[in-house]
């Protein structure tokens, strides 16, 4: 990802075909003028002509098969139980707790139909998968999306910091969390958890530049003071804003969540149907449904940030009600492009261990 698709992505952020072909014989006067039914086409109009011949395709399929999607994350489990008995589709859940480069190394046994990635590790594995173009593609800034289809940004959000404002004052910055008081977890190992490296990632920010040997610093000096902790005993949380969100909700008068004003780091979730999919038109007919309006603000429902937010603002279709809950962000978000990423992962692979542990 370069800077310049940083900086646009970061503006939509702050605002809200290979294999062989199965061909439809139907040929009554309604389809007669709609192509041949292809489930690996890279559109729904290519392949299907409607939405309806998309539907009848996947139902014949009558599986579709996700990975690395718990159900409590942004809401995916009434995601997947809308979808399912909409479409009178089982949904199986392989893997739900994969990370992204889990997703894509066990794919070759597990045979997922559609992946939810990282952007990098998505733009690293982009040949293992087939183009499709969703229909609200047009809805998707350019430098969220892949040009060819592989892959799709579908929302996206904050790091953030929530804490128990019955045991401290509201943090400002990253380095409140030094103040006495704070007992501070990050959200897994920053060593294996892409949401703990963006965590301290996010207390490495400098002027939107990160800079991993600050936040590594930061986080040792927890340590020392024997005040980095795990989450079950923390009262500070360094998570995305969605998690924090989520707490929040259930514990209002528990739990806050606040956006550092200095430190407002943000990543996007990215779509993409495997080539190898064993149901390829149930994959397509999942994209559509994540993208379409009702889609996307169930995402927002899991206090994630749409990405044709803006376009559906502008259409009268986001729930702006659940848009006002999510956490206030201090302005656009910084994105590290993927070198930064890689560099500052080979500087915690070295540093984390000796001055953490």
């Amino acid at each position: 990802m370069t800077v310049r698709t940083c900086a646009a992505a970061a503006a939509i952020l702050a605002s809200a075909g290979c294999g062989a072909s199965s061909t439809d014989s139907t040929t009554t006067t309604e389809n007669k003028n709609l192509p041949p039914v292809n489930t690996q086409a890279s559109s729904m109009k290519a392949g299907f002509g409607t939405m309806e011949r998309l539907a009848e395709a996947a139902k014949r399929e009558g599986e579709l098969n996700v990975i690395g999607l718990p159900r409590d994350w942004v809401n995916f489990g009434e995601i997947i139980d809308t979808f399912a008995d909409k479409y009178d589709i089982k949904v199986n859940q392989l893997e739900p707790g994969a990370s992204s480069a889990r997703e894509l190394e066990i794919a070759p046994k597990l045979r997922p139909d559609v992946f939810d990635l990282t952007m990098d590790v998505a733009v690293s594995g982009a040949d293992r998968f087939a183009p499709y173009k969703v229909q609200g593609w047009q809805d998707l800034p350019d430098h969220v999306k892949d040009p060819s289809g592989a892959w799709y940004a579908a929302y996206g959000g904050y790091m953030s910091i929530g804490y128990d404002p019955r045991a401290v004052k509201p943090p400002a910055t990253f380095a409140d969390l030094l103040k006495p008081g704070h007992r501070v977890a990050l959200d897994g190992d920053p060593l294996r958890s892409a949401a703990a490296f963006d965590g301290v990632m996010a207390a490495s920010l400098r002027a939107g530049v990160p800079r991993p040997e600050q936040g590594v610093a930061l986080f040792a000096k927890l340590k020392q003071e024997g005040r980095l902790t795990d989450p079950a005993k923390a009262n500070v949380i360094v998570a995305w804003d969605h998690l924090n969100a989520a707490r929040g909700a259930n514990h209002p008068d528990a739990w806050k969540v606040t956006i550092p004003r200095d430190s407002a780091l943000g990543g996007y979730h990215v779509q993409a149907i495997s080539k190898a999919a064993p149901h390829p038109a149930a994959a397509r007919l999942w994209q559509e449904f994540l993208f379409s309006d009702e889609g996307q603000n169930l995402l927002q429902k899991g206090f994630a940030r749409p990405a044709r937010g803006e376009a559906m603002l502008m259409k009268g279709t986001l729930d702006t009600e659940q848009a006002a809950k999510l956490p206030r962000p201090p302005g656009p978000p910084v994105l590290m492009t993927i070198p930064q990423a890689d560099a500052a992962k080979a500087y915690l692979k070295r540093e984390w261990g000796k001055s953490v542990g």
